[in-house]
């Protein structure tokens, strides 16, 4: 498959992936230009051991991951403590506070609940999480009550 193929088919999907982890939509794009640099430079190296997409969303979640890792070593108190957090205004309010509740939820939560939004099979999220189906079929039900309260919880 053509480099260029692959980033048009996928780009908007690990972006809305990165978005579930780090609700950011600066920081977002920043961790799916990453992913597909990655994608770019081992491509040669694919061995077709999983389908394409499977491949990408895993570098993209480990990406994301070792973002995350990166933020929690640095020390928030360094910031200026004045300074008014910015939100992404361009996003409806509920999709915005989905993001928000998933980039609450605990990490393996994040990368199910994210790739079942981008209608990936649950055989595929399996694999790429490292759980049995049965398991993430159970999760995902779990999680979408989870996330189902939440809005309740803010008059939705």
């Amino acid at each position: 498959m053509v480099f260029e193929d692959i980033y048009e088919m996928y780009w908007q999907k690990i972006f809305r992936l990165c978005m579930g982890y780090v609700n950011n939509s600066e920081l977002a794009q920043d961790l799916a230009q990453e992913t597909f640099i990655i994608v770019w430079q081992q491509l040669p190296k694919f061995r077709n051991e999983s389908g394409i997409g499977t491949w990408i969303f895993r570098i993209a979640s480990n990406t994301c991951l070792r973002q995350i890792e990166k933020e929690k070593k640095f020390t928030k108190t360094d910031l200026p403590f004045n300074l008014e957090e910015k939100k992404q205004e361009s996003l409806e309010p509920q999709i915005q506070l989905l993001y928000q509740f998933i980039s609450e939820m605990p990490e393996t939560d994040r990368i199910i609940i994210s790739l079942e939004l981008e209608e990936i099979r649950q055989a595929e999220i399996a694999g790429i999480v490292g759980l049995s189906e049965s398991n993430i079929r159970v999760r995902i039900h779990r999680i979408k009550e989870k996330l189902t309260k939440r809005f309740k919880e803010n008059g939705y």
